[in-house]
């Protein structure tokens, strides 16, 4: 078995990035429900607080403050991972996979992780969730993403929703571009 190395700080604060299987499946929008579900189960039983989050049809990237004296993400994402993909019907595995005993081939096997350093890091982060859908050629502007915590943050009137993307993360300016899950946006 691999030994991978984690950042490990009890209390900690993260980056998470969890993708699916396939990429370019719509999965994680089509099941929102259950994902919604899912995490709350895994919250109940492994507390930790979602900064942030943005789920795509086949990622989701989250920053996730875990409880004082507990480093034990992994647990919460196998939680997370095997509630979802036991809930799932089979026909949404990938055909081509090679699956290990007790496998559906939802997700990738693992996920990336990042300690967060200090608030510029946090803000580095989260903007990068905010504009991730942008930067999936889904949306034009942030709030337009319905599966993301910006709607939270501008309520809270924690981010002012005329940020700018910035060049460094949207899509190409002036081409079509294929976006996932099976729609054409125009970027102008």
């Amino acid at each position: 078995m691999s030994n991978y190395t984690r950042s490990r700080h009890a209390g900690g604060t993260y980056f998470f990035s969890a993708r699916a299987a396939r990429r370019g499946s719509d999965i994680l929008l089509r099941k929102i429900d259950l994902l919604r579900n899912v995490m709350r189960q895994t919250h109940q039983r492994h507390p930790f607080e979602i900064e942030e989050i943005v789920v795509l049809g086949d990622a989701i990237h989250t920053i996730w403050t875990l409880p004082e004296g507990d480093a034990d993400y992994s647990r919460r994402w196998r939680m997370v991972k095997s509630l979802f993909s036991r809930a799932c019907p089979t026909s949404d595995v990938g055909e081509s996979m090679r699956l290990r005993p007790g496998e559906k081939g939802i997700w990738q096997r693992r996920f990336w992780e990042h300690a967060i350093r200090d608030k510029d890091d946090f803000e580095a982060h989260r903007h990068m969730i905010f504009s991730a859908p942008v930067q999936a050629g889904l949306v034009r502007r942030p709030i337009d993403w319905p599966h993301s915590s910006v709607h939270r943050a501008i309520g809270r009137g924690t981010y002012d929703p005329n940020t700018p993307v910035g060049t460094a993360y949207g899509p190409w300016q002036g081409r079509r571009t294929p976006a996932p899950y099976g729609q054409t946006t125009f970027v102008a």
